[in-house]
């Protein structure tokens, strides 16, 4: 437990953002997940500027690494290029 007023304030804050964190990193993976599964090359193709947009915002709030996002994008036009 924190004794001090600025830990007790960290630990509110640092739920809220974790809280946020995880909502932002579910919608990412939702993004995802409806590209591919997508029936048709088409819908897949129209899902995947959202799935990008998610993944890029994941990456500048440090959610996910610069790295990963790249690869995850990747995955992606691959995804779709090989359907």
């Amino acid at each position: 437990m924190p004794s001090s007023k600025q830990a007790k304030k960290r630990v509110i804050t640092d739920d809220r953002r974790r809280l946020a964190n995880k909502a932002k990193n579910s919608a990412m993976k939702s993004a995802i997940k409806k590209v591919m599964e997508a029936e048709s090359k088409e819908t897949a193709a129209a899902a995947l500027p959202n799935a990008m947009k998610m993944i890029d915002k994941c990456a500048k709030h440090n959610i996910i690494h610069a790295n990963a996002a790249a690869r995850r994008k990747s995955n992606l036009d691959r995804h779709i290029a090989g359907r």
